[in-house]
């Protein structure tokens, strides 16, 4: 488990951390009362079977942490929801088998505090709802990594301008000595800079070299 790291711990002694539940499936609920039930400081006070049901209800009992479910059935889903109820008051910390990278980035793009699944130990499921109460992210490591692969890939790779000029003229097919040429550079050096740019995209040949680069959108 991911956790966001938390400020200075407050002064005032811990208030109970309320809870609202959103699951279309009612023995999963039940499951989650009857664990919940069981954890000091955390009390659940209230039920929702659909997304409908959990905004209506977030709004009326104003609870600190709705623990959504993603695939909700018919009608609203877990992340139209979540953009719905998100906010400073109310945290939503997701609970569901899904980790793919779309629904993960529907659902931190909702304005969800966590993301959790569902095969979680109990005490790690307790220590992320006291972190979304408090505003910090919580994520299960699987997710934690796909959304560090996903920043990292965003990023990409950091070339320089030499770099990229002769990735331009490789992408126009050109040779070693022709790249040389028109860069008014030697033929070492230009094979120098191929090892620099082979290493940084991952690649070992030429045309792996302009396929990431195109894909990546790294041409000039």
């Amino acid at each position: 488990m991911t956790y966001e790291p938390s400020g200075p711990p407050e002064p005032s002694a811990p208030r109970t951390i309320r809870v609202l539940l959103c699951d279309d499936h009612a023995v999963v609920r039940a499951g989650l009362l009857a664990l919940l039930g069981s954890e000091p400081g955390i009390e659940v006070v209230g039920e929702a079977g659909s997304g409908e049901e959990a905004v209506a209800r977030a709004a009326r009992l104003r609870p600190d942490v709705v623990l959504m479910d993603l695939q909700l059935g018919p009608g609203m889903d877990g992340v139209a929801a979540t953009r719905r109820i998100a906010s400073p008051d109310v945290r939503v910390l997701v609970l569901t088998t899904y980790d793919t990278d779309a629904d993960i980035t529907r659902a931190i793009d909702a304005g969800a505090t966590g993301y959790l699944l569902k095969a979680e130990r109990p005490e790690e499921l307790f220590a992320a709802i006291r972190a979304a109460a408090q505003g910090r992210t919580a994520l299960s490591a699987p997710v934690a990594g796909r959304v560090m692969d996903r920043v990292r890939g965003a990023a990409g790779p950091t070339l320089t301008a030499r770099e990229r000029d002769i990735l331009g003229q490789l992408a126009r097919g050109l040779g070693n000595r022709e790249i040389a040429r028109a860069l008014f550079i030697s033929e070492a050096t230009v094979k120098t800079h191929l090892g620099r740019i082979y290493t940084k995209l991952g690649v070992d040949t030429r045309a792996g070299a302009v396929a990431v680069a195109k894909e990546q959108r790294l041409l000039p």
